[in-house]
């Protein structure tokens, strides 16, 4: 038998040609995305990324609708997707670039009835010229995802009640819609505690979990394939602890996708964490990261890894390549580490209260999740 294969999806909004704001907006201009399009982005990876990667490594694509793909680009980037051996791993409506006001949750009709649209055209297009680019394996069918976004608010009123159930009306209308064409897709929310707005509808993996139970029972939505993008940064930008969100993620077979990224704040090194901005740095080296890989290894876990990450502000295209590059051989380090811990070991020492030695077994996880690192990296 072959090495399992490890499937780690790539977003195509990391490649931009700067944050902007207060910092540059133009410190890579070749990713201008007016000249740089989405089939450029699936070149470069084919050509820059895929052969410094391991054998059992396969890549996906992760894409907003409709700035990324859109009716007069799909065919062409599915085109793109198949020559490089590359799979569509995600699409999601990019509503935010367009609602400010709620999207399907706004109490602005005429906002609202936008919005279903929006994600109406978003599943027409994923089942329609991009479902030649999806994995030939249904465990490995893409998975929308809906960023919580657009579904937030900066007004304490009673009008809140109102979204919310808004919010649950558009998404089974959405579920209803993607059953029809066939009812492949894995649907996923992606909890975030604020950004685009001060306080956001969904903002935790258990907000998110009630909210499917509730769709299930008031409108009678399967959670079969529905559950949580399991977003690390998110949790770790309000101090909640990720490796627990990971636990009640299973218990509810809620994981469909997976955002791997960091706020930074975890290891010692990198700047970050609780009370920040939103990094998102590629995958650190860390004891949780080495927990959390066991944990979805013993779940049996195979679907999409993506890397939601921004390349730094002060990087140029070559250093922005290589962040990505690294962002995955840092997750097979940790996930290489977390096979090779003795269980057994570890879980005597936690029985007998011998933590200090528990710690030990980590950290000595920790050092040949480095090492593994430098020798794929180097190799």
């Amino acid at each position: 038998m072959g090495q399992q294969k490890s499937l780690h999806s790539i977003c195509r909004w990391t490649f931009n040609a700067g944050k902007g704001g207060f910092v540059p907006g133009d410190i890579r201009p070749e990713w201008d995305g007016k000249e740089f399009t989405t089939v450029d982005m699936i070149e470069l990876v084919k050509k820059e990324i895929a052969p410094r990667l391991p054998e059992n490594v396969e890549l996906g694509l992760e894409v907003h609708y409709d700035n990324e793909v859109n009716e007069a680009t799909a065919k062409e980037i599915a085109d793109a997707l198949l020559d490089a051996k590359i799979y569509l791993a995600m699409s999601t409506p990019g509503a935010h670039t367009h609602f400010a006001y709620g999207g399907i949750c706004s109490l602005d009709p005429h906002e609202r009835k936008a919005a279903d649209e929006f994600g109406a055209r978003t599943v027409e297009l994923t089942y329609g010229p991009l479902r030649k680019a999806w994995h030939p394996d249904p465990t490995k069918y893409p998975t929308m995802v809906l960023w919580n976004g657009s579904f937030g608010y900066d007004l304490a009123s009673i009008g809140i009640k109102k979204m919310y159930q808004n919010l649950k009306e558009s998404v089974a209308k959405l579920c209803q819609n993607e059953a029809r064409h066939g009812g492949l897709l894995y649907i996923a929310f992606e909890p975030k505690p604020n950004e685009g707005h001060p306080a956001m509808l969904i903002p935790t993996v258990a907000s998110a979990l009630l909210f499917w139970r509730k769709l299930e029972e008031e409108f009678g939505i399967s959670r079969q394939k529905k559950g949580v993008n399991k977003e690390f940064g998110h949790s770790e930008m309000i101090g909640l602890d990720h490796v627990y969100d990971t636990v009640e993620e299973l218990d509810n077979d809620a994981i469909v996708h997976m955002h791997l990224n960091s706020q930074g704040y975890n290891d010692g090194i990198i700047l970050g964490g609780p009370g920040k901005y939103d990094i998102d740095h590629g995958t650190r080296i860390n004891g949780m990261n080495i927990a959390i890989a066991g944990l979805i290894q013993k779940a049996n876990y195979h679907r999409w890894k993506g890397h939601d990450m921004q390349t730094r502000a002060y990087d140029n295209t070559r250093q922005g390549i290589d962040r990505v590059v690294r962002s995955i051989l840092s997750w097979e380090a940790c996930a290489m580490a977390a096979e090779e811990l003795d269980e057994t070991k570890l879980m005597e020492h936690l029985a007998n209260r011998e933590t200090a030695k528990a710690e030990d077994l980590m950290r000595e996880a920790l050092v040949k999740a480095q090492l593994a690192f430098n020798k794929m990296y180097k190799g």
